[in-house]
This record gives structure tokens, sequence and C-alpha cells, in this order.
């Protein structure tokens, strides 16, 4: 599996992931430092969780990717989401059934999550990842249910970039991307034919770079205002820091027929 990336490197990126969320006080850092000072390697395909069995309490995801998963008794498969470094697998009951199966992409280093006891600001950015899964999943409805093929590949990449973004990984619209174009398609409800030829038409339209396993999205405010892609807000996820779209935020704001629509739309 290769060397070992160092633990410096590693804890940086899920520290940054949830500063993002929440402000994190030094006795949050601590915790989650000595939490990721031991650090559990995890081969790719590993199944990290099965649907139906228990799952553990707190999971953090140092580096790798991960796939949540539901495959159907003929083998097809749906991936449901994506986790990447810095994200969270939580069970919100000591017993608690697993709803989906966990499955590693590329070689994963976990560690367990400290309890979010020991810090209030360790317990909200937990919330507040906990908020955003919810909102991933939401988000994933609404691509399989309304979006056009170009859409939903589109919508998926900018969703990832985001996530890299808010881990401190991803550059001028560029990030890592160990995924072949068929678990996008297993993503976005397409055959790989389907999406290689999306794929194949942003890139000749100038908008998307996929080489070497990293991709680059050009322009990609542009491409947000074209697909209607909402840019997710870590802010918005956690009490104290409320959505632009939360109904308080719209009190005063004056609505016109096409406005609403649009925003019933998304």
């Amino acid at each position: 599996m290769g060397a070992a990336p160092a633990l410096s490197d590693i804890s940086h990126v899920a520290i940054t992931r949830l500063k993002a969320l929440v402000p994190l006080d030094q006795v949050a850092l601590s915790a989650l430092q000595a939490a990721m000072a031991k650090p559990r390697r995890v081969s790719a395909r590993t199944e990290l969780q099965v649907e139906g069995d228990i799952t553990p309490r707190i999971t953090l995801i140092l580096s790798g990717w991960a796939a949540r998963t539901r495959i159907l008794k003929d083998g097809r498969r749906q991936i449901i989401n994506f986790l990447l470094p810095g994200d969270l697998i939580f069970a919100q009951a000591t017993d608690q059934l697993a709803a989906a199966n966990i499955t590693a992409i590329t070689d994963l280093f976990i560690c367990d999550g400290p309890s979010p006891a020991l810090s209030s600001s360790l317990a909200a950015a937990y919330a507040a990842s906990s908020s955003i899964e919810e909102s991933l999943l939401y988000g994933q409805i609404s691509r399989l249910g309304r979006l056009t093929a170009q859409e939903r590949v589109a919508d998926l990449l900018l969703e990832l970039l985001e996530r890299h973004e808010m881990a401190g990984i991803a550059r001028a619209g560029k990030f890592a991307i160990p995924i072949t174009q068929e678990m996008v398609a297993d993503t976005v409800g397409l055959t790989p034919v389907h999406v290689n030829r999306v794929i194949q038409s942003a890139r000749q339209a100038g908008m998307l770079t996929w080489k070497n396993g990293m991709v680059q999205i050009h322009g990609w405010d542009t491409l947000r205002r074209k697909f209607g892609h909402h840019r997710m807000r870590a802010s918005s996820c956690h009490r104290g820091n409320r959505s632009p779209h939360s109904p308080d935020s719209r009190k005063g704001e004056r609505l016109d027929p096409s406005t609403l629509s649009k925003r019933n739309a998304t």
C-alpha cells in the first residue's frame, strides 16, 4: 500500500475541515490531535460498514476516499455519497444498525473520533458535520430526481470541489479524484457510456480537465450559475450562523413569482 502519509499532513486536513465548520477551542484541538495520533490503516475495497451491522459511534477519516453504497440483489450499485478526508462516520445511538455499506475506495487512514462531551465546540463541529451529511443526501435526491445528465455530473463535481476547498486540498478549481467514470455513473444514475459522453463534451467546451487522477473545473462560478448549483455553506450548518436561505434571513425580502419558482425548483 506504499508509505504512510505523514501524521502532520493527514491531521492538518481533518482539522482544517472541522475548523471550517466551527471554531475549535484548545480542548477540542488537543482531543483531536490525541485521537489522530492513533490512526488505523484500511486497505482499498475493505468494507468499513455493512448494511444491517451495528455501527461504531464516531469515526474520522484522515486520508483517502470511501463510498456509502446500496447494492441491489442483481448486483447493481448505487453510490449514495463519497466520504472524504475530514469527514465523520456517525451512529446516533449505541446499537444503531447501518443503513448502507461503506467501502474504502482507496487506502484509508481513520481514527476514533473523541467524545463530543469533551468540548462544546467539538460537539458543535460534529453537529455541523452531521447537518452537512444530511444536506448532501437531500442534494443527491434532487440530483437524481430533477437534473439532466449534464447537470448531474456538473453538480457532483462542483460538490466535490467545494468539499475539497473546505478541507484546504483544492487549488484554483483543481483537486485529486481517485474514482472512475463508472463510479461517477453509479453515483448519478447514468450508464458509464453516458457519463463519458458528458465528460468529453465538457472537455471540448473547455469547462473541465480530467487527467491522471486530477480534475480541474474551469470557471467554476460560471458553471454554478449555468447549472443552478448552490454553493455549500459550512457556516450555515450550526447554530449562530444562519444561511441566507433561512426563513429569518428573508424577512422583509420582496419575492416575485419567478424568484419563488426558482427557489422551489432547487
